[in-house]
């Protein structure tokens, strides 16, 4: 792809988004898009697949600041006619660069002349992997995969003491017939004549000087006399893969898992881009969590807390008593320590016990007269529980 098509895509709007949006607008945007056209959930349909891979692009260009920076610069100085859009920017036919004889190689613009220590080249050198002067020996440098993104559901219990699940994937592979290379098993490819191997021509137009990617290797570097009949030379497959990821213990809803070299297969041997894994964490109906402490409710009587018992509380790898003192408040923590989730290293967090009164909604006659007899008893001690409340 040449730096002119990369500059017009609008990555903004693929994704629906303004131009000044968040970053977290513009993950929530990508999120909706990618799950209404997954693959997995359009299976035979090119249109939503392409539309997947486009909205997949875009949101790895607008979420990497230092990306987003540079397509947003090279977006301005191309809409402001400086690389020759719509026939302005530099004409060889008017005056200026070109009027008093003096050549001017656009090559310089893009740091490719020269000592190669400037130019526009520095600018787009996070989104065309080339910087600089550098271009004529690095242009046929095979292109990395692109990373691809997806999620998995994990149960409470899975994501704090770790698990191994399968993900199906169906995204750009590296090809099984011709294992990358693009060229037909037996054969291999060659290098450009035209270009020498650089990727890049050079020609001239009046007073200019232009470089431009090679029309006989599409900017490559090599040619494919045969190329492999199952991927037609690109090296690549669009398949279905399922992978196993090893998710860590204490995961915590949100995160994410990089998986290096499980992304998308780069072009002709090129490496593969990375795997992001983001991890959801569906909610317990017993168990909650506060970093790495294990939070945990536990029902008592009144009786309990007043004269004191010990309860029998569930963790993760099975119960344990924890003795409440007499006299305990409605709503006091009780810490166990290293009973909570798991680490990869280090000690375990602590399980966060909380003792709620639980009050009986009907009492049969003995119950009912026997906690009158209390109230009668408590009172006549001196006991009265809103002394010294709201002025009294």
């Amino acid at each position: 792809m040449s730096q002119r098509e990369w500059i017009e895509k609008d990555f903004y709007k693929e994704l629906g988004v303004s131009s000044s949006a968040t970053t977290e607008e513009i993950t929530k945007a990508y999120r909706k898009l990618a799950r209404d056209n997954h693959p997995d959930a359009n299976p035979g349909n090119a249109e939503a697949e392409q539309r997947f891979k486009a909205v997949s692009e875009a949101k790895s260009v607008l979420t990497d600041p230092a990306k987003r920076k540079e397509y947003d610069e090279a977006r301005r100085l191309f809409a402001s006619g400086g690389f020759g859009r719509g026939g302005g920017g530099f004409n060889p036919g008017a005056g200026g660069f070109g009027g008093g004889g003096q050549t001017f190689d656009v090559g310089d613009i893009f740091g490719q002349g020269g000592g190669g220590d400037g130019g526009i080249g520095d600018l787009f050198g996070g989104l065309f992997n080339r910087g600089g002067g550098q271009q004529r020996t690095t242009s046929n440098r095979p292109r990395r995969g692109s990373d691809v993104e997806t999620e998995t559901t994990l149960g409470f219990r899975e994501a704090t003491q770790g698990v191994t699940v399968p993900l199906r994937l169906t995204s750009p592979s590296s090809c099984t017939t011709c294992h990358g290379s693009g060229a037909k098993p037996g054969t291999s490819p060659r290098v450009c004549p035209r270009c020498n191997g650089a990727g890049v021509v050079n020609r001239n137009q009046g007073a200019f000087g232009f470089s431009e990617p090679c029309d006989d290797c599409r900017g490559t570097g090599s040619i494919i006399d045969d190329p492999c009949e199952d991927c037609r030379g690109t090296g690549v497959q669009n398949r279905t893969r399922t992978i196993t990821v090893r998710v860590p213990p204490g995961v915590s809803d949100g995160q994410k898992i990089r998986l290096a070299g499980q992304g998308e297969a780069g072009l002709r041997g090129a490496p593969s881009g990375d795997l992001y894994v983001t991890v959801r964490v569906r909610a317990d109906k017993v168990f909650g969590r506060t970093g790495d402490d294990l939070t945990v409710t536990v029902p008592v009587s009144y009786g309990e807390l007043v004269l004191g018992t010990t309860l029998s509380v569930p963790t993760l790898d099975g119960r344990v008593g924890v003795k409440v003192p007499p006299g305990t408040v409605d709503g006091r923590v009780l810490r166990v320590r290293g009973r909570g989730v798991p680490k990869k290293s280090g000690p375990a967090g602590d399980l966060m016990v909380t003792v709620k009164v639980a009050v009986p909604q009907k009492l049969d006659d003995p119950a009912t007269e026997a906690l009158h007899a209390y109230l009668e008893a408590e009172k006549a001690s001196g006991f009265d529980p809103r002394a010294g409340w709201a002025g009294a």
